[in-house]
């Protein structure tokens, strides 16, 4: 095989999986953003959670105010009772009383549904932060994975990277001028031709080109995509003694 067009194969390898790992770090700080919001989409229900235990709670103490007013209102007429001087007085004072007492009833029924309302709504907030507390826990495992996967792709790309500057220093200055063109315009400078056809773009090959690069001996382009061509043999199998 053509040293310069080994050496190409092997840079092409090395741009692969490169090209394969900064494609994973680059994935990194989406996954991290997805942690996050999904953590802030939990606290954000338990935050819902607290609020409405809070505006409950608020109600019904708005409710105990207001049946304190009543009740001092019934006293006040309750004493009016002894004081007024006819039947008339005396009726539509004990009617004031009625009024109050129906407002006080309302008000004690809406105190108990408020503290129902508060006794579930507490035992739903405990339960998120149940699962919130689960979910924080998760993300700070799922987060320490996430940076050491970071730290591992960041060490495999450098490595990578010296990899690849190590090959293509070694590669004439043509070929590797030629591969750099071609891979700038088609992602990819090297490709294995199998089966008369070019593997990346698919198409036939004349069959005199295709014999003579099954030589690897020099450098072949493909006519229609400009990539530069190599064939490898298959690997003969070995049949299992009997």
């Amino acid at each position: 095989m053509d040293p310069d067009l080994e050496k190409l194969i092997r840079l092409q390898r090395a741009e692969t999986d490169l090209r394969r790992v900064e494609v994973e770090l680059a994935e990194i700080p989406k996954v991290r953003s997805a942690l996050e919001h999904r953590l802030a989409g939990d606290k954000a229900h338990l935050e819902a959670a607290r609020a409405a235990l809070e505006a409950c709670q608020k109600s019904r103490r708005q409710h105990e105010a207001g049946l304190q007013d009543l009740e001092v209102k019934r006293s006040k007429y309750k004493g009016q009772l002894m004081e007024v001087k006819t039947n008339k007085e005396y009726t539509a004072v004990l009617h004031e009383i009625e009024n109050v007492e129906r407002e006080i009833r309302a008000l004690e029924d809406q105190i108990l549904l408020e503290m129902e309302r508060a006794e579930s709504l507490a035992a739903e907030v405990k339960q998120e932060e149940g699962r919130f507390k689960a979910a924080e826990e998760d993300g700070r495992a799922e987060a320490r994975a996430l940076e050491a996967r970071a730290r591992g792709l960041e060490g495999e790309a450098s490595k990578l990277g010296g990899e690849r500057d190590a090959i293509a220093a070694t590669i004439s200055a043509d070929p590797l001028a030629l591969f750099q063109r071609v891979a700038r315009l088609r992602g990819a400078g090297v490709a294995e031709a199998r089966d008369s056809m070019c593997q990346l773009c698919h198409v036939k090959l004349r069959l005199q080109m295709y014999v003579d690069l099954k030589k690897n001996e020099v450098i072949v382009q493909c006519p229609a995509c400009s990539r530069i061509l190599y064939y490898s043999p298959p690997v003969p199998v070995v049949s299992p003694e009997l």
